[in-house]
């Protein structure tokens, strides 16, 4: 018998422990290890920021869902991963023998490499619900003090697409209050220009988006390395495209909400030669690390390396579609291991993404996420606003009930009407 322990109940880590637990034999056993009780659907974020949604609304209590589908929970963090003897070291003092680790955890906040930044300084941030819970409270009191707003993302930051949801939700929110006049939107971004979004840009995005900034009036600064936070001023150096700084910005702000570099969680981080200088768990084609063979990793925390050197240091995301792959082969990698057999499934490194952005939205898609690619596919309407939502309750309804089929290429390709991907 095996014990295959998950580290993280996310969009990669609850699915992938479903689908474990309905693929390998009952003789076999599944535990996931989170420190909350409940899931988050990380995507509906920007909504709770403006109080579209609550943090109920997205969130899945996990052991009830968990207890039915006969998978362990242990709601804990990890402190330490002797990754030699197979054992994990919980905060309240337990420990974890496991045979095979999945890591999906997703990425620590790296807040403390921008001084000031972060909710525990003077910017909101929507990367979890708790946080965007405190945005929310920062929101309203902008609408009682409206004054400038500063939206965007740091240095090293590698997941774009909430920023540009964000700002755009943000205005959309400030005109059917009838509030937009009074507040200035600034968007600053560590991208080499609009609509890179980590991935050297898809299709017309920088076109389609620096026309909808402008259009909405909302200023933006490229190459922008935030350098540090103060109470109500921020600081920029916009860089050049050899690197070096153009002009320096003061921007004064009533709100701002900065997404921040990623790293990996300490825990993982500290395992000598499973992680990149950064913490992100280095992985093969199979989702497996090359030194720890028995330790798989999917999702935020992997490593990828960047698309293209840019003048401020950007990172590639991971997409949903993207992550559900990366579950879903170790899944069959962990089985195939367990029939005595070789490891033979990849995930996929293709970005598709449902973008909301107020009262429209923008979807894209690049096969493979690395340029060339064989598609680009960037469009905009308000049907996207209205696919996100559908797919907010569909992928909440599934995890609620426990399902493994293939909820973001089921969903996405048929409103995108794309039959099928390559893997």
């Amino acid at each position: 018998m095996a014990h295959i322990v998950i580290v993280g109940a996310g969009v990669g880590g609850l699915p992938c422990a479903y689908e474990m637990r309905e693929t390998l034999s009952k003789d076999h056993q599944v535990t996931i290890i989170n420190e909350r009780d409940h899931f988050q659907f990380t995507p509906s974020n920007p909504w709770v920021a403006v109080g579209s949604r609550t943090q109920k609304d997205i969130s899945v209590p996990l052991s009830p869902v968990l207890a039915k589908k006969k998978i362990n929970f242990i709601q804990d963090s990890v402190t330490k991963i002797d990754a030699e003897n197979n054992i994990l070291q919980l905060k309240e003092g337990n420990a974890v023998n496991y045979d095979y680790l999945v890591i999906t955890t997703g990425p620590r906040l790296a807040f403390e490499e921008v001084p000031g930044s972060g909710p525990d300084g003077f910017t909101s941030s929507i990367c979890t619900t708790e946080h965007s819970v405190t945005a929310l409270d920062a929101y309203n009191k902008l609408l009682e003090n409206p004054g400038p707003v500063v939206i965007g993302a740091m240095p090293f930051a590698s997941c774009f697409g909430p920023a540009y949801e964000f700002v755009f939700i943000l205005d959309c929110f400030l005109r059917k209050k009838k509030m937009r006049n009074k507040i200035p939107i600034t968007f600053v971004t560590s991208e080499p220009y609009i609509g890179h979004l980590g991935l050297g840009g898809v299709g017309d995005s920088r076109g389609m988006l620096e026309s909808d900034l402008r259009n909405h009036n909302i200023k933006f600064i490229t190459n922008a390395k935030t350098t540090k936070v103060e109470d109500g001023m921020m600081f920029v150096d916009e860089l050049d495209d050899a690197g070096e700084v153009k002009k320096q910005h003061e921007l004064p702000f009533n709100y701002s909400m900065m997404l921040p570099a990623f790293k990996g969680v300490d825990a993982v981080a500290a395992v000598e030669g499973l992680c990149n200088p950064r913490g992100f768990v280095l992985i093969d084609e199979y989702q497996r690390n090359p030194k720890y063979q028995n330790i798989y990793s999917a999702g935020v925390c992997v490593a990828i390396p960047p698309v293209e050197a840019t003048p401020v240091p950007t990172g590639a995301p991971k997409t949903g579609y993207m992550i559900e792959t990366m579950a879903t082969a170790i899944v069959h990698n962990i089985a195939h291991e367990l029939a005595g057999e070789e490891p033979e499934t990849c995930g996929t490194w293709n970005a598709i993404c449902l973008a909301d952005m107020g009262d429209t939205g923008a979807a894209f898609v690049a096969l493979p996420q690395i340029p060339p690619r064989n598609v680009t596919w960037f469009k905009k309407g308000k049907w996207v606003h209205q696919a996100k939502i559908g797919f907010e309750k569909y992928f909440i309804r599934k995890m609620r009930k426990g399902y493994t089929d293939p909820l973001y290429e089921r969903f996405i390709l048929k409103v995108l009407g794309i039959n099928k991907l390559e893997k």
